[in-house]
């Protein structure tokens, strides 16, 4: 079955009714730049809101190591997602597991792109827009994941409860992820959404 992780969660309820609806990571953004990011604070208090076996990660965009082993220090994250122009090195020098988002672009090899980050535990395919380094709420074409590949497969941009279906059983992902496909206004979870949204998802 496929795992499903709702990213940009900035308050505690929506949190937990990511949880509740079954979710199997929540995501969130320690990037200033986004309209749905979190302070350490903030984050603190959502992932000690938590109820058991719910994963929980970290996003961050050209941040310094420095500004990363603060969070560390005071958020217990699972895991972390880079989605900036860090290199594998740099990614894996946090002793946490991690994953890299690739902004897939026109005639673009994937799997090469993948190879450049050997140590990530999977690899987050999402919408390329210049500028703009994730949650664009647009979806790239599909056929240009390759079907044979050697590393695991998050996918996101653009996905709702109306696509993701479809999504899982063209590009057999490990993992999906939403951000805007399940938002009232930017960075404020619409319930409903969330539940029709993991609900198609855990059907195929």
């Amino acid at each position: 079955m496929v795992r499903v992780k709702i990213c940009g969660i900035t308050r505690v309820e929506d949190a937990l009714a990511a949880a509740a609806a079954g979710a199997d990571a929540l995501g969130l953004v320690f990037y200033a730049a986004s309209p749905r990011a979190v302070s350490i604070e903030q984050a603190r208090t959502i992932q000690q809101a938590l109820p058991p076996f719910i994963s929980t990660v970290g996003l961050f965009v050209d941040a310094t190591a420095e500004d990363i082993r603060e969070v560390l220090a005071q958020v217990r994250l699972d895991m972390l997602q880079f989605h900036g122009n860090e290199p594998d090195e740099f990614c894996q020098q946090f002793g946490i597991p991690y994953l890299k988002a690739i902004r897939v672009r026109p005639g673009q090899d994937v799997n090469e792109a993948a190879a450049q980050w050997p140590g990530a535990c999977g690899i987050l395919l999402d919408s390329y827009r210049p500028g703009v380094p994730g949650g664009t709420g647009e979806v790239f074409d599909w056929t240009m994941i390759p079907v044979e590949r050697k590393w695991s497969l998050i996918l996101a941009g653009g996905l709702d409860a109306a696509n993701v279906q479809q999504a899982i059983t063209q590009a057999h992902p490990w993992a999906v992820d939403v951000s805007g496909g399940v938002e009232l206004t930017k960075g404020r979870k619409d319930f409903d959404k969330i539940n029709a949204f993991i609900r198609e998802a855990k059907r195929v």
